[in-house]
């Protein structure tokens, strides 16, 4: 198998010399086709690609930033949709033949407002089935014979490849922090609510529309972009903070959570881990744990059942599509779908409510940790991407934010065994521009680590 080679693209690099006319959005844009069609047939990153629209798009880009109008700090920003959100020129497939061909004839809110504020949309990329466990083609741009991760798995392997500097991504659980992690990329999972998932093929409360880049720039840049647009969801505030990255800040005092991933994390995860927080010490913060710290402790015993809360909270949420989908065609469906449909039918309401309301009792004991920390730190996978396609990997470390509906980070700071392994940073609800600054701070600290 050819090997290709991982290439990161900032953006935000690249609009000075639009402006200086010493570079343009088509220049840049064909630059990223030339890279799609040389490794795309490796990677396997999209499903569907409209080059045609996505020239022209970047040509009206081209022009105005040569008259110095861009639209947005985005303007001709090439960007991969996850496709189980609706786009007016593609399809929109969910990982499915159920939804083969399937098109709305409308964009999701997130995509609507990427236009508006002049970006690109270059293609539909690769989801798990119904963004859900059973992986589909994309390979992982580092080694050809791992998985990328998932659910989002296409828009993390294409920022890693360098066909598009961002990709819009979701997650109910893992599907932004651990395929960022795997691919050596930036991911940004919001607060929940934070940006408009209207038009999207998900009806889970976890989830959330999220962003995965080539740099912290980026995905402030595009966050920002959507937000002024489109709003958050329905009841929701919307992503808050300053329409440029928040500058880095040093925290005072950052949590360090091991959760119930720590048990299954690598040796060498572990040790990169513990040797950045003596790095973070070193430069005068206060790092408190478990083992000193109450509020910690509190936390760490009611993450403990995470990912099983959080599978019956979305099990009982997916009961009317997943049946819709058997009802339509039940052979187009996979092994896992149907277990996940057997399990969800011996639920009740009353064991919904259950899990409700011991989410709730879990999100305050997180808010409790306000008053002693700024952030918290863990790993954002328990090592690198596993060997093998039939997979996406598991989710131990990335459970908390999702149930709890915290903002969450994964810098692209280690390195194991020559493959990307990310430091995940979570902040509290509705502080991603504070979360931001904090990420910001500890990426110029630690740089990159390996093992």
């Amino acid at each position: 198998m050819a090997k290709i080679t991982p290439e990161l693209i900032p953006f935000h690099t690249a609009t000075a010399a639009f402006s200086a006319g010493k570079d343009s959005p088509r220049e840049y844009l064909e630059r990223r086709i030339a890279k799609i069609e040389a490794d795309e047939p490796q990677v396997r990153a999209f499903v569907s690609l409209n080059i045609d629209r996505a020239r022209a798009a970047a040509d009206m880009s081209s022009d105005r930033w040569k008259q110095g109008q861009p639209l947005s700090a985005i303007d001709g920003m090439p960007v991969g949709i996850k496709d189980i959100i609706e786009t007016v020129d593609m399809p929109t497939e969910c990982g499915s033949p159920i939804y083969k061909g399937w098109q709305s004839n409308r964009d999701a809110a997130v995509v609507a407002a990427l236009r508006e504020a002049g970006a690109i949309i270059i293609g539909k990329t690769v989801t798990t089935e119904f963004a859900a466990m059973e992986p589909r083609a994309t390979r992982n741009p580092w080694d050809l014979g791992r998985t990328p991760g998932g659910s989002s798995s296409g828009s993390a392997a294409g920022v890693a490849a360098g066909f598009f500097p961002v990709g819009i991504g979701t997650q109910a659980l893992g599907s932004l922090i651990r395929p960022a992690s795997y691919n050596g990329i930036v991911g940004f999972k919001p607060s929940q609510g934070a940006l408009n998932r209207g038009g999207a093929i998900d009806y889970l409360s976890q989830s959330v529309i999220g962003v995965l880049s080539a740099s912290l720039e980026d995905s402030w840049n595009v966050a920002h972009a959507i937000a002024q647009r489109v709003g958050g969801d329905p009841g929701f505030p919307g992503l808050m903070g300053p329409a440029q990255r928040p500058l880095g800040k040093m925290p005072r005092t950052i949590a360090l959570l091991q959760t119930p991933g720590w048990d299954q994390a690598s040796f060498a995860a572990k040790r990169l881990l513990d040797d950045a927080i003596t790095r973070l010490k070193s430069r005068g913060v206060t790092v408190i744990t478990r083992a000193d710290d109450k509020a910690v402790a509190e936390v760490e015993m009611a993450v403990t059942n995470g990912i099983a809360l959080s599978h019956k909270i979305n099990g009982w949420e997916w009961l009317w599509p997943l049946n819709s989908f058997k009802t339509r065609d039940a052979a187009a469906l996979s092994k896992f779908m149907h277990d996940r449909m057997a399990t969800n039918a011996k639920m009740t309401l009353d064991d919904y409510r259950a899990a409700l309301a011991e989410r709730e009792t879990i999100r305050a004991s997180y808010a409790k940790l306000a008053e002693h920390c700024e952030a918290v730190v863990t790993l954002s996978a328990i090592g690198p991407a596993p060997v093998g396609l039939h997979g996406t990997g598991t989710s131990p470390f990335n459970a908390p934010a999702s149930m709890i509906g915290n903002p969450a980070i994964s810098l692209p700071l280690f390195t194991e065994d020559s493959m990307p392994l990310g430091l995940q940073v979570m902040g509290f609800l509705h502080k991603d521009a504070d979360l931001f600054a904090i990420a910001g701070w500890i990426d110029d600290v630690l740089g990159g680590t390996h093992a």
